[in-house]
Formats: structure tokens, C-alpha cells, sequence
């Protein structure tokens, strides 16, 4: 039985432990989107992760969503994220960069007046928060099908922007109701060209964006990211056949790439998980979803018996950098201090104490 402190190949790395840091929005960017000094500190405090996935990173100015979020196709976004990559590397760890476009979930004055854009012109339901308070999320204008292409070719520069910066690779965030999950989601998807109307259309741009980073980057340096069913911001998938059929169509669409890994939200044990997995035919990290926190039982459980390859852990990397040191030594953990998530300082960022240095240190390599 694998253990959950052991190495693991993934892609060409080969990994310390299979304890990834799940990414997280910390809204903690500087000015245009620009990684600051303490976010290569955040991040170099966690480098005992046998993986990091960073917090989502827009790959365009109008792929932003959220307030203070970093982005990855600018120089000086490139040179902010080399020192972040610097610093995990200095520590022997692996990190990725989550590309996230988050499509719908917008707001203009989030993104110094950029446009929104999704599949179709369905605002998503509830409210943003923005720099002048709660406001509703608003109608975004439609991809028109001669755009998809350019949409399609900022993933996949964001991809060679984040290779270029020094980052072990990339994951391709479609879960969480998102601009790929969007097109996945009937709910938000109801277009009637190629791109929808069919589980195999809508599975189409996911695949396409899939196969144009693989392409710029080598599909072993790229991981993806699924939510079936989780009906998050507004993308419901609440007809279980057709959410089977147009996942289906996306893993098989992608398997042929040999992606790096697939990382999927939900019970690993539910059948649809359970058959995507075996159409992938790759690495797998799971992570169980929101409640409970997972805690190391959790995370032992499902790699000893064969449901994961890794286990994505986020709040409680939140509060503990040292977290693979306090699990494997059975050490107390720190609580998160959740009015410090989104936004401000390095309160509740870079100041939780640590027990350990970890004792998985020394630097991986790669095959």
C-alpha cells in the first residue's frame, strides 16, 4: 500500500510526498496583477508540499475576476512569478500555476473596466464583491465562435508565460463553475454551435484549450481540474446522464495527451469519478470538497486504499506551512483564521507559526 509521506511520479517530476496545496484565492496581488514579495514568501513557506497549485491566475486582463488577483501574460507578472518559483525551488519543492479565466463571476471594476465574456450572455446568479461593495454580477456578451480561437490562444500563453517564469507547469482550472466549466454546464452553456448544444459540443472548448497547452508546454507539465455536479456560481449539472456523457467526452477528448495528472473535487468512490479516472488512465489528486476540513486521516485513507494518487489539501495549508511536518510527526495544527482569507496582509498569510522545518525536505527531481 502506498503511503501517503512517500514519493510519486507525476508528469516528469517526481514528487517528495502526495500532499498537494490545493489552490486558493488569497487576493494578495500588487498593482496590474503583479505577484508580490510576500506571496514568494507564502508560497516558499509551503514548499514541503510533494505538489503547490497556485491560486488562479488570469491568463488575460478580462479573464479576472476577483479584486487583487495575480495574472500571468504581462512581463512584470512573468518576473513576479520567476521569484515566487525561485523561492519553492530554493526549498526543493514543485509548484504549478493554475490558469483560472473566470469567465461570468466578473465585474468590470475588478478589471479596470475590461469586458466580460462567456459562452452565452446568462449572468451568473448572486452578487461579486468589488472595490465599492456587492454588486450583482452582470450579463457578459457571448464569445462569438471566430473568438473562441483567441480565447483558446491566451491559455495557452499564459502556459508558455508561466514555463518561461520557471514554474514546474500549469493546471487548467475547469471546476467551480468557471469560464471551462461554463462551457461544460448546460445552465450557462446554451449555444448552438459547435461549442454547444450536445455533451460532446460543449466537452469541445475544454479540449481545445486542453490540447493548445499541451502543445505550447508538453502535456506532462499540465494538470486539469474538474467539478462534475458541484453546481457552483450558477454552472448546475443536475441531470446526471448528461453530466456523465459531456464528462465522457472531455476525458476521452484529453487522455490521448498524457496530461500530468487530473485533480477532481468530489467523492473519489462515486461512480462517475471512479469511471473518469479510469478513462484518464494518469495520475489522480483528489480533493473531498469543502466540509469536513481534510485532515491527515482523511488524506492517508484515500491514498492507502487506491482512491488517489495525492490528496489536494487547502485550509489547513492555510494555517500551517509546516503542515507535511506536523502531519507525519502527529504534531497539533494550527486553526485558520478565515476573516483573513481573502485580502489585506501578511496577517494570516505569512505569520503562522511553525513546529517544524518538514521533514521532507531536499529537492525532488525530475526524469
Amino acid at each position: 500500500m502506498p503511503d501517503l509521506f512517500e514519493p510519486v511520479t507525476v508528469g516528469t517530476w517526481t514528487l517528495n510526498n502526495r500532499i498537494a496545496m490545493a489552490p486558493m484565492t488569497r487576493n494578495r496581488a500588487g498593482t496590474a496583477g503583479v505577484p508580490r514579495d510576500i506571496t514568494a514568501t507564502y508560497y516558499r513557506q509551503r514548499a514541503t508540499a510533494g505538489l503547490i497549485i497556485t491560486e488562479g491566475v488570469q491568463p488575460s486582463a478580462a479573464g479576472q475576476g476577483y479584486l487583487n488577483t495575480p495574472g500571468l501574460h504581462t512581463s512584470r507578472q512573468i518576473e513576479g512569478w520567476r521569484r515566487v518559483a525561485d523561492a519553492v525551488h530554493e526549498e526543493g519543492g514543485r509548484i504549478v500555476a493554475q490558469i483560472m479565466h473566470t469567465g461570468r463571476i466578473a465585474h468590470p471594476d475588478n478589471k479596470d473596466g475590461h469586458e466580460t465574456v462567456a459562452p452565452s450572455a446568462v449572468a451568473a446568479p448572486g452578487e461579486i464583491f468589488t472595490a465599492r461593495g456587492l454588486k450583482p454580477h452582470p450579463v457578459p456578451r457571448a464569445l462569438e465562435t471566430a473568438e473562441v480561437a483567441s480565447v483558446i490562444g491566451e491559455y495557452a500563453h499564459a502556459a508558455r508565460s508561466a514555463v518561461e517564469a520557471g514554474l514546474d507547469g500549469v493546471e487548467l482550472h475547469s471546476a467551480n463553475g468557471y469560464l471551462l466549466h461554463q462551457f461544460l454546464a448546460p445552465s450557462s452553456n446554451r449555444r448552438t454551435d459547435a461549442y454547444g448544444g450536445s455533451a460532446t459540443a460543449r466537452a469541445r472548448f475544454v479540449i481545445e484549450v486542453a490540447h493548445a497547452v499541451a502543445e505550447a508546454i508538453g502535456g506532462e507539465r499540465v494538470g486539469i481540474r474538474i467539478s462534475p455536479a458541484a453546481n457552483l456560481h450558477g454552472a448546475v449539472e443536475d441531470d446526471p446522464a448528461e453530466t456523465a456523457a459531456t464528462y465522457g467526452a472531455l476525458i476521452d477528448g484529453i487522455a490521448p495527451l498524457g496530461l500530468a495528472y487530473l485533480h477532481t473535487i468530489g467523492d473519489p468512490s462515486s461512480p462517475l469519478l471512479a469511471d473518469l479516472r479510469t478513462r484518464f488512465g494518469g495520475p489522480l489528486i483528489v480533493n473531498d470538497g469543502w466540509e469536513p476540513v481534510t485532515d491527515e486521516k482523511t488524506a492517508r485513507r484515500r491514498v492507502r486504499s487506491g482512491q488517489a494518487d495525492l490528496v489536494a489539501v487547502g485550509r489547513a495549508f492555510i494555517a500551517n506551512p509546516d503542515l507535511v511536518w506536523r502531519w507525519q510527526n502527529h504534531a497539533p495544527v494550527n486553526e485558520a483564521d478565515s476573516a483573513t482569507f481573502y485580502g489585506g496582509d501578511t496577517r494570516g498569510y505569512t505569520d503562522y507559526p511553525r513546529a517544524g522545518r518538514g521533514a521532507t525536505a531536499g529537492r525532488p527531481s525530475a526524469s
